[in-house]
């Protein structure tokens, strides 16, 4: 079993910052990979961006040069900084950890970018 908690929403102005965190407790050794997708209200869950193990990065589209995702393995953590914001980023963000046999999911947290 493996424990997702996040932090870091919030609501921003447009061109703002944010910086979401997930921390991984419990089987940890067995993630491989760990991600943040968001969900807007009437849209389907959309990855934002993910990690592997060894350091792969992966960026949707739309967030390409505005977020950066890392990881800090000694306190188990993914961060996600969100620069630039937008309106349209507005979701709630969701934490994601990958092991080979199930997929874990974080509560959530709200980011909120008003124009």
């Amino acid at each position: 079993q493996v424990q997702l908690v996040e932090s870091g929403g919030g609501l921003v102005q447009t061109g703002g910052s944010l910086r979401l965190s997930c921390t991984a407790s419990g089987s940890i050794f067995s993630i491989n990979r760990m991600g943040w997708y968001r969900q807007a209200p009437g849209k389907q869950r959309e990855l934002v961006a993910d990690i592997t193990n060894r350091g792969s990065i992966n960026y949707a589209d739309s967030v390409k040069g505005r977020f950066t995702i890392s990881r800090d393995n000694a306190k188990n953590t993914v961060y996600l900084q969100m620069n630039s914001l937008k309106p349209e980023d507005t979701a709630v963000y969701y934490c994601n950890a990958n092991t080979l046999s199930y997929i874990y999911w974080g509560q959530g947290t709200q980011v909120t970018v008003s124009s």
